[in-house]
Order: C-alpha cells, then sequence, then structure tokens
C-alpha cells in the first residue's frame, strides 16, 4: 500500500533556500502538527535530479526515486499542495560540477560525455541534458502564474524605502538588439485547425537533397498554437562585432540572456558574444584547446591554467575590448565568464534601479551598454530605460503595485521549447510537417543558425484570459501585453479578444513597449497595475516590477492555480542565491530572506482550509501575522556578518507566529498548546539569540555545494540548543 501523500509538500532545493530550509523547516513541521497537518518533502534539487535520473550507475542504498517525476503527476490532480523553493536551472558548468562533487563523495555516476559517439555516451548525454536549463519548471507549472507583492510587504517598502539610484537625462546607458534576422523578425505562427491536429516532426533538408528527421513524435491539439523562428547566427555575429566596435569610451559593455530557462538557444548566442569578443585569441590558440566558447571565459582560463603564453594574450584580448560589466568585481568575473551567472531577469532591474550603473573591472559604476539580441523582448528594457531617462528615479513612498497573470501551464511559449530548438546542421531549410504531408512553418537557415519552435495549448490560454479579468476586476486596471505586429501574439490576440467581449470586460492589449511606459506612469501615480503577459514576460516583469517598488523580487506571493484544483506556492523569484552561500562559508551569515517562504506558506495553509481543514485556517492567518510582524519590527536578516541573519529571522518568525497562535480565540486547543512554546521563546530570547550570533564570522563546513552533508547543514543552520530544544 503506497504512503499517504503528506498534506503539504516542501520541495527539497539547491544553495541558498535548501540551507534555510534546514532552519525553517523544522518550525514549519513543528507548527503544523498541532493542525494535523503533515508536511513532506520531495527533492528537486540538481544533485537529486542527477542521481535519480543514474539508478543503474548506483547502489542499492544510493539510489534515489525521481521526485520530480511524481510531483509532475501530483500537480495534475486536485489534491497538490507544494511549496516550491527557487532551484538550480543548471548550465553545463554548473552540471559538470555537481557530477564532480557527487564522483569525489563515492556515487559512481558517468562523466558527461561533450562529444558523445557510442550509443551508451548518447544514451548518458541525453539523460543529463534533461537535467539542464529549466527541467523542473515546466514539469511543475500546470496552471497559469499569478504574482502580486503581499499587502503587508508593499506597505513595508512603503514605509522603509530601499535605496534607487539617480538617473540623469544624459546617461548613456542604452539597450543595443539586432537590426533583424533575429527571432521577432523571423517568427511564423499558426493555430491548429481541426483538421490540422495529430501527429508532427521537424524535418531539416539540406540543400544538397539529404533529409534528416530533427525531432519526430509530437502531437498538436485542436486549437493550440504552434511557432517557428530562427536566429540568424551571421547576422547576430555581425551585430556584435558592430556593438562591441561602437561602445563608447567609458560605458560598460553587457551581454543580457537567459541561459538558463532557455538552455539550448542562449547558451549558443553566449557563446558567439564570447567567441567574437575573442576572435584573435581564438585564431591564435584555439586548435590546442578542447572548449566550447558557449562555456565561458572561466572555463576557457582553467584550460590555459600553466600556459604563460596563453594567459598573457587572453589578458591582452580582454584589455584591447571594451570594458566589460562585471558579475563580481573583486574576484574579477566578467560578464562573458559563465553563462548561468547571465540572467537578464535579474541584471537588468539591478542596473535600472541603480540609475543605469554597472559594476565596471576597475570596480567603480559606470553606464553600460546593454546587448539584448532578440526583439521580441528588448523594447521592455529600452522603454524603461528611456522613461527614467525622462522622469527620473521612483519615488517608492508613493508608487503603485505590479502584479503580473502569466501564461504558463503546460510549457506555454518559449520556455517550452528546449526540445524543439536546434542549432543548424548545415545549410537548407528547417519545417514543421504534419502527419498528413502539410508543411506548417518553413524557414530557409544556413548552418549554425538557431531553430526554434514552441507552442501553447488551448486550455491554458483560457484559463490565463479568465485568471487576467478576475485580478483586473479585483486591482482595478490591467493591460494585455500583446504586440499585434509579432506572428505569435496576433494569434494569441484572436483568443483575447472574443473572451473580453463575452465576459463584458474592457481590458485594452497593447504592444510591450507602449505597455512598459502605461503601466510605469500608472505605478508613478500611486496606482496599481495588473500586467498579463506570456511566460517570458512573466519572468521578466516579476522581477522588474518588484525590484524596482520592494527592492528585491523574493517577496513576492507567487501563486499558481493548478488547472485541475491543486495550488502551487512559488516563495517568489531572486533566484538561488549562490553569492549568499559564498558568505555563509566563509564568515558563518546567511543574509536570504525567507520572507517568500512565509508568504507562499500562509496561502498554502489558507488553501489546505479551503479543502475542509478548519485548524488550517488559523495556522495560516497566524502566519500573515507573524510575516507583518517580522516586517515591521524589522527581523529580516542584514548583510553583513556580526548583524542577525536568516536564523535570528527563523527565531522571530517562531516566535511571532506562536504568540498569534497562543492569543487567538477560535481554536482553544490550538491557543492551549502554543501558549507554553509562546512563553519559552519569549523568555529565553537572550539565551537563543546569543547561541545563533556565536559562530559568525567564521567558516564552516557544509560537506558540500550541491550535495551537503545532512548533519553538517543542519549543525551550522541550528546552532541553537535552546531554540532547538523548545521547537523539536
Amino acid at each position: 500500500m503506497a504512503d499517504k501523500t503528506p498534506d503539504i509538500i516542501y520541495t527539497i532545493v539547491d544553495e541558498a533556500p535548501e540551507l534555510a530550509s534546514a532552519s525553517l523547516l523544522p518550525i514549519v513541521r513543528t507548527f503544523a502538527a498541532a493542525a494535523d497537518i503533515s508536511v513532506g518533502t520531495r527533492d528537486i534539487s540538481l544533485a537529486g535530479r542527477i542521481l535519480a535520473a543514474f539508478p543503474d550507475f548506483l547502489n542499492e542504498d544510493q539510489r534515489q526515486g525521481d521526485d520530480l517525476a511524481e510531483l509532475g503527476e501530483l500537480v495534475k490532480t486536485p489534491d497538490a499542495n507544494v511549496i516550491k523553493l527557487p532551484n538550480i536551472s543548471a548550465s553545463t558548468p554548473q552540471l559538470e560540477e555537481a557530477i564532480a562533487e557527487l564522483q569525489a563523495q563515492g556515487y559512481g555516476i558517468p562523466d558527461y560525455p561533450d562529444a558523445p559517439q557510442s550509443d551508451a555516451e548518447k544514451d548518458i548525454r541525453a539523460r543529463y541534458d534533461a537535467i539542464k536549463g529549466s527541467a523542473v519548471n515546466p514539469v511543475l507549472r500546470e496552471g497559469n502564474s499569478d504574482r502580486r507583492a503581499a499587502k503587508a510587504v508593499k506597505e513595508y517598502a512603503k514605509k522603509y524605502p530601499h535605496s534607487m539610484g539617480d538617473w540623469s537625462a544624459d546617461s548613456k546607458t542604452t539597450v543595443a538588439a539586432m537590426p533583424g534576422d533575429d527571432f521577432f523578425a523571423n517568427e511564423k505562427s499558426t493555430t491548429i485547425t481541426a483538421d490540422q491536429a495529430g501527429a508532427a516532426k521537424i524535418v531539416f533538408k539540406a540543400r544538397d537533397g539529404g533529409e534528416s528527421v530533427l525531432k519526430d513524435g509530437l502531437s498538436y491539439g485542436e486549437g493550440t498554437i504552434v511557432d517557428a523562428t530562427f536566429m540568424s547566427a551571421k547576422a547576430l555575429r555581425a551585430y556584435i562585432r558592430k556593438e562591441m566596435e561602437t561602445t563608447e569610451p567609458g560605458v560598460l559593455f553587457s551581454v543580457h540572456l537567459k541561459a538558463t530557462m532557455m538552455k539550448v538557444s542562449d547558451p549558443i548566442i553566449f557563446g558567439h558574444f564570447v567567441s567574437v569578443w575573442l576572435e584573435d585569441f581564438i585564431a591564435k590558440h584555439g586548435a590546442g584547446l578542447d572548449w566550447n566558447p558557449n562555456d565561458g571565459i572561466a572555463d576557457l582560463e582553467k584550460q590555459i591554467e600553466g600556459n604563460s603564453e596563453a594567459q598573457a594574450d587572453l589578458k591582452a584580448a580582454l584589455a584591447s575590448r571594451p570594458p566589460l560589466y562585471m558579475v563580481n568585481s573583486d574576484r574579477g568575473i566578467t560578464n562573458l565568464h559563465v553563462p548561468s551567472d547571465v540572467i537578464i531577469d535579474a541584471s537588468m532591474p539591478a542596473l535600472i534601479r541603480a540609475g543605469g550603473k554597472g559594476w565596471g573591472p576597475d570596480d567603480k559604476q559606470a553606464d553600460a551598454k546593454c546587448c539584448i539580441p532578440d526583439n521580441s523582448y528588448a523594447g521592455v528594457y529600452d522603454e524603461t530605460i528611456s522613461y527614467f531617462k525622462q522622469h527620473g528615479k521612483l519615488d517608492v513612498t508613493t508608487c503603485g503595485a505590479v502584479s503580473n497573470v502569466g501564461l504558463m501551464a503546460q510549457k506555454a511559449e518559449e520556455y517550452g521549447s528546449h526540445p524543439t530548438t536546434f542549432e543548424a546542421p548545415g545549410d537548407g531549410t528547417i519545417s514543421v510537417v504534419l502527419d498528413s504531408g502539410e508543411v506548417l512553418h518553413s524557414h530557409d537557415v544556413e548552418k549554425g543558425d538557431i531553430w526554434r519552435s514552441c507552442t501553447v495549448n488551448k486550455a491554458p490560454i483560457e484559463d490565463w484570459i479568465a485568471l487576467g479579468v478576475r485580478r483586473m476586476k479585483a486591482t482595478g486596471q490591467a493591460a494585455f501585453w500583446l504586440d499585434e505586429t509579432r506572428a505569435h501574439d496576433a494569434e494569441l490576440i484572436k483568443y483575447v479578444e472574443p473572451a473580453l467581449k463575452a465576459a463584458g470586460v474592457d481590458i485594452p492589449i497593447m504592444a510591450p513597449r507602449e505597455a512598459t511606459r502605461f503601466t510605469l506612469d500608472q505605478m508613478r501615480d500611486g496606482q496599481d497595475v495588473v500586467t498579463i503577459t506570456g511566460n517570458v514576460l512573466r519572468d521578466y516583469l516579476t522581477d522588474l516590477f518588484p525590484i524596482l517598488e520592494l527592492g528585491t523580487s523574493a517577496k513576492m506571493l507567487s501563486i499558481v492555480s493548478l488547472m485541475q484544483g491543486g495550488g502551487l506556492f512559488e516563495t517568489g523569484a531572486g533566484g538561488s542565491a549562490p553569492k549568499h552561500v559564498e558568505q555563509l562559508v566563509e564568515e558563518n551569515h546567511l543574509r536570504w530572506d525567507s520572507l517568500g517562504e512565509f508568504c507562499a506558506l500562509g496561502e498554502s495553509f489558507k488553501f489546505l482550509a479551503d479543502k475542509g481543514n478548519a485548524s488550517a485556517v488559523i495556522i495560516g492567518e497566524a502566519v500573515e501575522t507573524a510575516t507583518q510582524r517580522v516586517l515591521e519590527e524589522e527581523r529580516s536578516p542584514k548583510r553583513k556578518a556580526g548583524q542577525p541573519d536568516n536564523r535570528d529571522s527563523h527565531y522571530w518568525f517562531a516566535r511571532y507566529w506562536a504568540e498569534a497562535l497562543a492569543s487567538q480565540s477560535a481554536d482553544a486547543g490550538l491557543a492551549g498548546h502554543f501558549a507554553p512554546i509562546a512563553k519559552a521563546l519569549a523568555e529565553k530570547e537572550e539565551e537563543i539569540l546569543a547561541e545563533l550570533m556565536a559562530g559568525q564570522g567564521k567558516p564552516v563546513d557544509l560537506g558540500g555545494y550541491y550535495h551537503a552533508d545532512p548533519e553538517k547543514r543542519t549543525a551550522v543552520m541550528r546552532p541553537s540548543k535552546t531554540l532547538n530544544a523548545i521547537i523539536g
């Protein structure tokens, strides 16, 4: 008999969120148990996904179930109640680091084959490639996204405004996109009719007449929007050279992509930037290197270590180019070092919040040229920069709140395109061919061009429109971000316009650039706005606007109303914060803020209450009270060692949660249970805080980065014996 699924499932993830869970999750379990609510875990971490993919290489006691696949089935049921924390969307370098760490720990998993030859190597490569990039989110997101700031978070941001950089009208910060021949320009889109529904494949036909199937086994249902497009490699490289050569003196050169979520296309684009940047170096040394520019300069530096001539040539090559935007100027990590450091939805809002400034190699801030090759979304950032040049920085004490309804269910749009994205193997034609023989889409391509197809199904579109209407009615105003001149958006508009007419509501449809200015105008005037967007803009905007108005995107409510009735509660954006882990290891200080987890937890309990657990609503309301007090009494983590950190904030959260439950009158049993806990937490405050602070400033050993030792991690993250004795 299978074990009963826990009432709430908390995901095991990576880096800072997972470290924080070692401290927070025992508290959550203790409090939930008082209301007979079980809290289980499922492992969707990078290390966990690797181990699950290779049971045939592991000992019996090392094998791990495929928790991601299990959750993928659960989210299709009405009973799903999942709290999903940020996980690593691995680039190839991260994947290889995780493999090496697991091998060093005694796991007999194979190496990642860069150039697989045998069938066995091809199978290993396919298993690993399925783990890379956005492998988790498309599986779990069986619903559309509703992201907004909790009221307490928004009010706190107004009362205690974060810093905003000053904008100058003559700022040299700009966005540079390709002049054409990009994904936007080459996109074709159509909606599948009843006669067209069924099987399909993607075929490459070479100019010499040879033909090969790039992808078989596709299936399109009636009403599915199917896109196909490509980016010319030749045009991309010409654009990179031009932008590199025309960068003004003193302006930083930067590239902004999503080489994690777009795990096939964007690493290739990133590699073109690297190889154009280092063209002369590659011409001299490339033949002697086993190096892929897609992996970045950091991997090149490892390969030439000890080769003084190559090291000198690399240094000279970098010095001959414009100064690069730095990911970490203290460590000399440039924008072109590691593809997974190039995350547009984090890097662009940070630069905009800082007044258009980025950090340069001289450890000083400067204006930047921001290269965003594809025009599908570059205009959003270009318009935002133009707006702030015109109006100056945002007043966060008066600005309105911007929320988002995002179309993401069932692997919608570009983020579902990984299995259908290809680097053209030669000159010829790539086509989407239906089972009937009809050619749905076709493009003439040259070797190295990046071709992709993506889809969005009918049911998620209809659900997305309905959710957008509900959120507009609750908030007051909204806009659909759709460009009638873009092929894909034109097909979506065919769904949106009649649905709005049938609902009797008037929500404007605006191209992204126009919608950006509209939203910023309303926001500046103190009005709240719902942005109703596709999948990529959902991702981008739920970092951009929260970082501007709240100072961070990690404090957003992120609710996925699953289409079969379940709930997925994401802990906000903000990534998995590798820098936070570095600081913990070096100084035993974790500045990760668990506010997103607090918000998701409250929503998860309320969802459980709607399913019939009366005690859950009381627990959930107490979570909201505790969250508000953490904010109002400034108990969030501080940045520097010697100051309160993540573990301190968990103590205060537990105390405020217990006090809220002890003081409520709706459930005498819960009040009686938590009264002594609240009393003990208050009486032992000084002792607990001293124990939490005692180890700060000293290095700690976690026993692993991607696959930490559980006992060592617990020892680091639960250092207060007094608190542990009270909580359990």
